[in-house]
This record gives C-alpha cells, structure tokens and sequence, in this order.
C-alpha cells in the first residue's frame, strides 16, 4: 500500500501550470513544511521540519491555485511517486514527490490571521450568512445554543 497523509505549511504559493491540448489540464506543484515530532537532544539547533514536494492534477490543482497561498495550513493524502530525469549538465537526477489524492484546509481562517480583527469568517458554501446566526466562538466553529437538543428533527 502506498498512503501518505501529510499536515504542514505552504513555503510558497503553488506553482500552476496548464498542459496544452485540447483537453488541457491544471498541473500544481507545492511544497509542504511539516513539523517533525521530536527535537535532537544531541543537536537542538537541527533542522525541524521536513519540506516535502507535492503535485496534483486536474480539480485538486484547480483549487490549489484559487485557494491555497503561502503559510495556508492544509492537509493532504496521497501517495509516493518517485522518478528520474537527466538535467542539462548530463547528471541524473532522482525525484520523490507527493502525488496529492485529497486535500483540505487544517485551520480556520480566523486562526490564519491571528485569531481576531482579520476579514470575517466565511463559509465554503458560496452563500451568504444569514444576519441572525449565532456568534462565533472565536475558534472558526459557531457556538450552539442551550437546550438546542429538544429542537432536532429526529430521534
């Protein structure tokens, strides 16, 4: 099985690029800096994250390129996918990259920007919000009122 699940930052806005044709198609390139789990005790100045190259096609690269830009926290699955090419100068030159299956944001927006006084919280529906929702809770998820579980439609 090849599986990969990745969460970092984006070190740059994606790279997008149309194949040509006539069925062209949205080829993104981006790179992820994921945090590692442990700090060397034997070297604290170490590297601690890992930068790790991801691509994806079609749709996924579509969206990369009209939502995700530098420092955006996303999750992405996928799998591995390893290759080679010989560069100019006649060296052979062997790639490993993420080839992105699904990806998603990690972090509301409001905790994008800091976590307040930034651009009002907004859904990915494409609607409006309604003037009389309930209040955010700070945190990108809306607070539920009291006793709202006598009012649901099922059992």
């Amino acid at each position: 099985m090849n599986k990969v699940i990745l969460m970092g930052r984006l070190t740059r806005d994606p790279d997008v690029r149309y194949s040509q044709g006539e069925n062209s198609s949205a080829v993104a390139r981006y790179t992820l800096a994921v945090d590692r789990r442990f700090v060397r005790r034997d070297n604290p100045d170490a590297q601690t994250a890992d930068f790790i190259g991801c691509v994806a096609f079609g749709k996924a690269a579509e969206f990369a390129e009209k939502y995700l830009r530098k420092g955006t926290k996303i999750a992405v699955t996928g799998r591995i996918q390893t290759g080679s090419y010989t560069n100019k100068d006649g060296v052979k030159v062997y790639t490993t990259d993420v080839v992105v299956e699904d990806q998603e944001f990690a972090e509301s927006k409001n905790a994008a920007n800091g976590g307040g006084g930034g651009e009002p919280h907004s859904s990915f529906g494409g609607g409006a919000q309604a003037q009389a929702a309930p209040a955010d809770a700070g945190d990108g998820f809306m607070n539920i009122p009291d006793g709202i579980d006598e009012e649901l439609p099922f059992n």
